[in-house]
């Protein structure tokens, strides 16, 4: 009884609620929640850490940054669920509020796409100084060795350098990415390699114009620490995937490298193993390894870790229709 009337009483407050419909959206940095809510960053900590003590919000620290994203399982999570269920959708201040926040995410994009559009001429080079590059790609192919592919769809494709990597093994190959400068370097460089059997086209990776159950392996190579919502990128990749299909991720171990966000746009410093296996699982996929890489001696970089993960339960997969966060909104 006392941890439902300590919920209660950390929602019971308009900027708090207010909070809880932004995150029902998916994860935010404070400074961001601030912004939106037209409040000083030190009054909208204190209602987040009034939030978090409640245990109704998980905080991550990352850097310069901290981070929130909802609680979803236990009796928190449902007191959530439900109160937002009760929420008035037309309530003019959280319109305002959602206004705001659709500005920040647009803000968030034109920083990522910009940086894409300057780096894409020097992209293979600043791969290789952050990443032990080589011994990433070897480890992927060694994951899916002796493994053919009808269709390989690359999320983020960047260069081509995935399609390329997997052309031996793949029947068709598709890369996707927003930046139009990145397609071309990426079309450039399949056409010196006469991979006449795969392209790669404009597309959102949060929003693929694929449809359910078309793709035998799914690629997501240095991805996802630019994405404000990461696992909404593993819910598309689980999306497309056949059942049997195969999910590889590639992507930094947790660092504390804060120039990489300042100077590359990076969204994330990393990821830790479960947060990653975590959301493999929310949505149907089964991680079958995890591992990690780090640079040889005497050689610079980041160490990288690598998910392998298969659709073994398709059943469970979430709907190209259903949002990422229904469980709390429905």
């Amino acid at each position: 009884m006392d941890t439902i009337v300590d919920i209660v009483r950390a929602i019971g407050e308009p900027t708090r609620l207010r909070i809880l419909v932004l995150l029902a959206r998916g994860e935010l940095a404070a400074g961001e929640m601030s912004t939106v809510l037209n409040q000083s960053q030190p009054r909208v900590s204190r209602h987040l850490k009034l939030l978090a003590e409640a245990g109704l919000l998980e905080r991550r620290p990352e850097g310069a940054w901290v981070f929130f994203r909802l609680k979803t399982d236990g009796s928190a999570g449902r007191i959530i669920r439900a109160i937002l269920g009760e929420v008035d959708k037309d309530d003019s201040v959280l319109l305002r509020d959602l206004e705001r926040l659709a500005q920040v995410q647009v803000q968030r994009e034109e920083v990522a796409r910009a940086y894409f559009e300057a780096a894409a001429d020097e992209w293979h080079a600043l791969r290789r100084l952050h990443q032990p590059e080589a011994l990433v790609e070897a480890r992927l192919v060694e994951a899916v060795a002796g493994q053919k592919f009808g269709l390989h769809i690359d999320l983020g494709s960047g260069t081509g350098r995935m399609i390329e990597l997997f052309a031996p093994q793949a029947r068709r190959a598709e890369g996707v990415d927003s930046s139009r400068k990145m397609l071309a370097l990426a079309r450039a460089r399949l056409d010196d390699t006469g991979s006449g059997q795969a392209s790669v086209r404009q597309a959102d990776i949060l929003g693929l114009p694929y449809a359910d159950d078309c793709a035998d392996l799914v690629t997501i190579h240095q991805v996802l620490h630019y994405l404000p919502e990461p696992q909404a990128a593993i819910k598309e990749a689980a999306r497309i995937l056949k059942p049997g299909g195969t999910l590889l991720i590639a992507d930094f171990a947790p660092h504390a490298f804060e120039e990489l966000r300042q100077a590359h746009a990076h969204r994330r410093l990393g990821f830790a193993d479960h947060e990653v296996s975590t959301w493999c699982e929310q949505f149907g996929l089964v991680v079958d390894t995890v591992e990690h890489i780090a640079p040889e001696a005497g050689q610079s970089g980041l160490a990288v870790t690598l998910w392998k993960a298969a659709l073994h339960n398709p059943a469970s997969t979430v709907s190209a229709n259903e949002p990422l966060v229904s469980r709390i909104t429905s």
